[in-house]
C-alpha cells in the first residue's frame, strides 16, 4: 500500500473491526475498507486514463479518500441499526457517494466495471446459459448489462432519492427472455418504470426519461453519447427542417429562417419536464412522421410550432420565434391541438373551434354537412346551430309535402362526423344546438339514448339545448311553455332578451288565436325535469343559456350568437355568411408561482403578452378549409385565451377547492388574465391596427366584460347574483380601449385543455381532482395517474406506504375514509365527487364575470337525484354563466379490488361494489348510458 494508503489507514477506526461482510457465495469475511479504497481508486484510474504506475492528482486522491470514508461511516450505521452488510449493498453506496459528490464520470466507470463483472454472474437462463440480445444493427450478441445500467442509473439522475436504478434494473432484467430485441428491452424498462408510479410518483420522470432514448435513436438516427446529446441536437436542426420540407410535410417557408441561430437556442434539458403520460402523448400524436418514423425531437417540434406562428413577424422573425419558443417550450402557455398540429406545415389549420348555422333549405342543410367534414379533416371542433331548420309536420310549400323535422338530418351529421377522423389524430367530433322552444326539442333530447329507431339516434354527436331566460322563468313560476316550428316564428331565433320575451309571448297569443295552427303546449317543469334526466341518463343534451351569452356579448352590434361550440367555451356570431372561428391557448398556472407560491403577476403579464400575440399571429397564417370561416375570422379576429392547472394551484397553495379562499382566487386570478389579455390586444391593436368590426362593440362604447352584469340584470328583471367586486383600475383599460381600439373581438374561453395538460403535466382546465389514485385511458394507453402533492404531504407526516397505497386503491383513490389521515389533508384533497357542487359553480362565477366569452364548465354530483339536478343548475343560471358542459355522476360499476386483503379492510362498501373482475387499480371507464364523454377518454376536440 502507498505512503498516503497506509496514512489514511492508520487513523480510521470507526469501530469496523468486528464487522462483517457477507459474500455472494454465502461466506462471511471481516470488513476490508481496503478493497473499497483499492475499487474506487480503480475507477478514478480508468477515468483518467492512467495506469497502476501513474501518480494520480493530490485531488483525486482526497476524493479517494472522501469516498471511502464517507462509505465506511454509511456501512458502520446501517451495521448499527441491524442491518445485513452484503457485498452488492456496499457497492451501492459506493455509487451513491460517488454521484452526491459530483462524480458521475466515475461512477459510471464503476458502474460499468460492476456490471462487467455480475453479467456472467446475474444474466442466465434456466439451462444456465446466457441471455442474448439482436443489438440495432440485427448482430446477435450477449445481453449488455452495463448498457441496461447505464440507461437506468442516467434516468435516475437528480431523483436518487426517490427512485432507484438498481432496483429497476434487476425488476427489468428478471423480465427478459433470450434473443430479445435491444427496442424491446427499452420497452421493457419504460414500462417497469411507469408501473412503479403508484408508489412514487417521480417514476413518472424516470419512464419519461426513458423514452426520450426512444425518440432520439428514431429521430435523429443515430444515439449520442450522454454529454454529446445537446450538441448533436443543435448541430442536426438544420437537416431535420431540411428533411421535413423535402418530404412534404414542413412549410418550405421555414428555410426562410436564420436555422443556426434558432438551433442554438434550443434547450434540450427542458426535454426532462416531461412526464410519461406528456411525452407518451406526444410521441403519439404531435412528433411529425414519416412511413411510421418520428423525424421530430420534443425540442424541434416546440421550435417549428414557434417558427410557424412567427412567420408572418415584419421585423426579427427569428427573434419572435425564439421567445415563443421559449414560452411554449417551459410550459408558461400552450398553444391548443390543431395549433400543435399544424403550425409550420404545408397545411397550417392551426384553429381550434368553427361555429356554423344551418338554414332552412336543403342546399343549405348539406352545405354545412359538407363544411363540417371539410373543417374536421383539419382538426376542428364544430358546434352547428340547428335551430332553423323546420319541426316536424311543417308544410314544405314546394312540395307541398310535410316536412320530418330536424331530426333525420342530425343523423347524416353524426354519420359525417365519425366518416371524417381528422387524419387518423383523434376523432371527429360535433355539437348540435337546439333552442328550448322548437317542436323537436323532445325527440332531441332522446338522440343519445342507448333504445329506440336507430335512424333516430346519434351515439356519436354531442348535443345542447340553447335555453331562453324565459323558460328559465317559467320553470321557476311552474308554468307553461309553448313549443314552435321555427317556419312559422321565422324571427324568434335571432332575439333574445326583452325582445326575445316580448315577440315569445306574441306567437304564443297568435297560437291561442288559432293563426298559428302547429305548435305545442308543454308544462315548463316536465319538460325541465325530461331535460335533466335525459343529461343524467346519457350525458346530453347540455344546459347553455342563450340570454347571457347575447346581452354580454362584445360583438351585439353585428349579430346574434346562435349556438356555442363542441365544448361550450366559445360564444362567437354566426350566419349564412359567416362561420364563426376561435383560435385557443392556455397559460399554465402552475408555471408562474413564485417561491412563496404565489402568482408572479410580472412573469404573468409578460406570458399573456406573447400569448395573445401568439393567438393574434394565427388568425393572418392560418389555413381556412371554407371562405365563410375566413371572412369571418378575419373581420372580427377573436382568441380564445384560457387557463389550465387551477387545482394544482390549489394545492401548492394548500388551498382546499371547496372554500372561500378558492372562490375569492378564482375571482381575483381571473381578473388578473382579463387585465392583462385586454391591454395586450390593446398595445396590438396600437401596433397592427383594431379589428375591422371595432367600431360599435361594446367595446367601443366603453362596456368591459364587468360592466355587462347590469345588463344582464336590466335585461332578465333580476334573478342574478353575481358578485362585482373588483381591484384592479379598470378606467385605464378603457382610456386605452378609447385611444387604440382592440386587435380581437374577443379574448379570453377556458376550454377543457385535457390534451396539453397531458402534455404540460398539470391538472384540467379549471377542474377538481377526479380521484388521487386511478388509471387514465386515452388514445395513448392506459396510464397510473396519483396525486403527488397528496403523496408528498404523507411523506412529510410519515404516512406514505404500501399500506396507505392499498388503502388508496380500495377506497377508488379517496382520501375521506383513511383514519390515519389528518382531517385537514382530507379536505384539501377531497376529490370532484366530494366538494359540494356550489362550490365549483361560484368560482365559475366570479369566473364568468372577467370573461368575454365562457368557460367549459364541468359538473359533479354523488348520489344525484331529480331535486339536487334542479338546484344546481338554476343556481348556475342565476350565478350568470353563460354554458356548462358535462355533468358527472360515479360510474354503474367499479373494479373489484382482487388483489387486496379483505381481512384487512372488511369487505367493499355497497357503493364500491362491482360486477366486473379485476384490477389492482381502478379503470375508469364510466357506463356510456350514463355517462358517455367518460373522464378517462379524452375530450380534446378543442385543446
Amino acid at each position: 500500500m502507498m505512503d498516503h494508503q497506509q496514512l489514511f489507514f492508520s487513523g480510521f477506526d470507526y469501530g469496523l473491526s468486528n464487522l462483517s461482510i457477507v459474500k455472494r457465495d454465502g461466506r462471511v469475511v471481516p470488513f476490508d475498507i481496503g478493497r473499497i479504497y483499492a475499487a474506487v481508486e480503480k475507477a478514478f484510474r480508468a477515468e483518467r486514463k492512467k495506469s497502476a504506475g501513474d501518480n494520480l492528482s493530490k485531488e483525486d486522491l482526497l476524493a479517494i479518500e472522501e469516498i471511502t470514508n464517507r462509505v465506511a461511516i454509511k456501512s458502520a450505521a446501517l451495521a448499527n441499526r441491524g442491518e445485513r452488510l452484503e457485498v452488492e449493498r456496499i457497492q451501492d453506496l459506493v455509487e451513491l457517494t460517488l454521484m452526491e459528490l459530483g462524480h458521475h464520470t466515475v461512477a459510471k466507470r464503476y458502474i460499468l466495471y460492476r456490471a462487467e463483472r455480475g453479467k456472467a454472474r446475474t444474466i442466465q437462463n434456466r439451462e444456465g446459459a446466457s441471455i442474448h440480445m439482436i443489438d440495432r444493427r440485427g448482430n446477435t450478441v450477449p445481453l449488455d448489462l452495463a448498457w441496461i445500467h447505464r440507461m437506468l442509473m442516467e434516468a435516475c439522475r437528480g431523483l436518487e432519492d426517490r427512485c432507484l436504478w438498481r432496483d429497476l434494473a434487476e425488476e427489468t432484467v428478471r423480465g427478459l427472455y433470450d434473443n430479445i430485441k435491444e427496442e424491446e428491452i427499452l420497452q421493457a424498462m419504460i414500462l417497469t418504470a411507469r408501473t412503479w408510479v403508484e408508489k412514487e410518483p417521480a417514476y413518472t420522470y424516470v419512464a419519461a426519461r426513458l423514452m426520450l432514448s426512444k425518440i432520439y435513436q428514431e429521430a435523429l438516427l443515430i444515439v449520442p453519447s450522454i454529454h454529446e446529446t445537446a450538441a448533436y441536437h443543435r448541430a442536426y436542426f438544420p437537416n431535420y427542417v431540411q428533411y421535413g420540407v423535402k418530404i412534404g410535410r414542413l412549410s418550405p417557408q421555414l428555410l426562410e429562417f436564420d436555422l443556426e441561430r434558432l438551433a442554438q437556442a434550443l434547450k434540450l434539458e427542458r426535454d426532462k419536464q416531461f412526464t410519461y403520460l406528456g411525452l407518451q402523448t406526444l410521441y403519439d400524436r404531435y412528433l411529425l412522421h414519416h412511413e411510421e418514423r418520428r423525424f421530430e425531437t420534443p425540442q424541434y417540434f416546440w421550435m417549428r410550432v414557434a417558427m410557424g406562428l412567427a412567420l408572418n413577424e415584419k421585423s426579427d422573425k427569428e427573434s419572435w420565434a425564439i421567445t415563443f419558443y421559449d414560452t411554449l417550450s417551459s410550459f408558461l402557455f400552450m398553444s391548443s391541438t390543431p395549433t400543435l398540429f399544424n403550425s409550420g406545415t404545408v397545411h397550417p389549420q392551426l384553429s381550434s373551434c368553427y361555429l356554423l348555422t344551418v338554414e332552412d333549405d336543403l342546399e343549405s342543410i348539406f352545405k354545412v354537412i359538407s363544411d363540417n367534414a371539410k373543417l374536421s379533416k383539419w382538426a376542428g371542433g364544430l358546434g352547428n346551430d340547428w335551430t332553423n331548420v323546420r319541426a316536424t309536420g311543417s308544410l314544405i310549400r314546394g312540395t307541398n309535402g310535410k316536412s320530418q323535422g330536424v331530426i333525420p338530418f342530425l343523423k347524416v351529421a353524426n354519420d359525417t362526423a365519425v366518416a371524417v377522423n381528422q387524419g387518423g389524430k383523434r376523432k371527429g367530433a360535433l355539437c348540435a344546438y337546439l333552442e328550448t322552444w322548437h317542436l323537436d326539442i323532445e325527440d332531441f333530447l332522446e338522440l343519445r339514448k342507448n333504445t329506440g329507431d336507430e335512424r333516430r339516434r346519434t351515439h356519436d354527436m354531442n348535443t345542447a339545448n340553447w335555453i331562453p331566460d324565459l323558460f328559465m322563468k317559467r320553470v321557476l313560476e311552474n308554468g307553461s311553455w309553448t313549443l314552435f316550428s321555427p317556419s312559422d316564428v321565422p324571427d324568434l331565433h335571432h332575439l333574445y332578451g326583452k325582445a326575445f320575451e316580448k315577440r315569445y309571448l306574441e306567437y304564443e297569443q297568435m297560437a291561442d288565436k288559432g293563426e298559428i295552427k302547429l305548435f305545442k303546449r308543454v308544462s315548463a317543469m316536465t319538460l325541465w325535469r325530461k331535460m335533466l334526466t335525459l343529461l343524467f341518463e346519457t350525458g346530453h343534451p347540455w344546459i347553455t343559456f342563450k340570454d347571457p351569452s347575447n346581452i354580454r356579448s362584445p360583438q351585439d352590434h353585428v349579430g346574434v350568437i346562435n349556438s356555442s361550440n363542441l365544448c361550450t367555451e366559445i360564444l362567437l356570431n354566426t350566419s349564412a355568411e359567416e362561420v364563426a372561428v376561435c383560435n385557443l391557448g392556455s397559460v399554465n398556472l402552475l408555471a408562474h408561482l413564485d417561491e412563496s407560491d404565489n402568482i408572479d403577476e410580472k412573469k404573468l403579464e409578460n406570458t399573456i403578452n406573447i400569448a395573445v400575440r401568439m393567438l393574434d399571429n394565427v388568425i393572418d397564417i392560418n389555413f381556412y378549409p371554407i371562405p365563410e370561416a375566413r371572412n369571418s375570422n378575419l373581420k372580427h379576429r377573436p382568441v380564445g385565451l384560457g387557463i389550465m392547472g387551477f387545482q394544482d394551484l390549489l394545492h401548492r397553495k394548500k388551498v382546499p377547492y371547496a372554500s372561500v379562499q378558492a372562490v375569492e382566487l378564482s375571482d381575483r386570478l381571473m381578473e388578473m388574465i382579463s387585465y392583462y389579455a385586454i391591454l395586450s390586444s390593446c398595445n396590438l391593436a396600437k401596433e397592427r391596427g383594431a379589428y375591422p368590426s371595432f367600431r360599435g362593440s361594446k367595446w367601443d362604447r366603453g362596456l368591459l366584460p364587468i360592466d355587462t352584469i347590469e345588463l344582464l340584470e336590466q335585461e332578465r328583471g333580476g334573478f342574478v347574483e353575481v358578485d362585482k367586486s373588483r381591484t384592479k383600475d379598470w378606467d385605464f383599460v378603457r382610456k386605452k380601449i378609447k385611444e387604440h381600439g382592440l386587435r380581437n373581438s374577443c379574448l379570453l374561453a377556458i376550454a377543457p385543455t385535457a390534451t396539453i395538460s397531458n402534455i404540460t403535466g398539470v391538472s384540467q382546465s379549471i377542474e377538481p381532482s377526479y380521484k388521487n389514485l386511478y388509471v387514465k385511458s386515452n388514445l395513448s394507453g392506459d396510464f397510473i395517474s396519483i396525486n403527488p402533492y397528496l403523496v408528498e404531504d404523507l411523506k412529510k407526516l410519515q404516512l406514505w406506504d404500501q399500506e396507505m397505497v392499498d388503502d388508496l386503491k380500495y377506497y377508488d383513490g379517496s382520501v375521506k375514509h383513511i383514519e390515519r389521515i389528518p382531517e385537514s389533508l382530507k379536505e384539501l384533497y377531497a376529490t370532484a365527487f366530494e366538494i359540494d357542487p356550489s362550490w365549483l359553480i361560484e368560482c365559475a362565477s366570479r369566473r364568468q364575470k372577467w370573461i368575454d366569452m365562457g368557460q367549459s364548465l364541468n359538473l359533479y354530483i354523488d348520489e344525484p337525484n331529480g331535486w339536487k339536478i334542479s338546484q344546481m343548475y338554476i343556481m348556475c343560471w342565476k350565478k350568470g354563466l353563460k354554458t356548462t358542459y358535462y355533468l358527472r355522476s360515479r360510474a354503474a360499476t367499479t373494479v373489484e379490488k382482487s388483489t387486496l386483503d379483505i381481512n384487512v379492510r372488511g369487505i367493499q362498501p355497497r357503493w364500491m361494489k362491482s360486477r366486473s373482475p379485476s384490477s389492482n387499480i381502478k379503470v375508469e371507464r364510466e357506463n356510456k348510458e350514463k355517462n358517455a364523454c367518460a373522464l378517462d377518454s379524452e375530450c380534446e376536440s378543442c385543446q
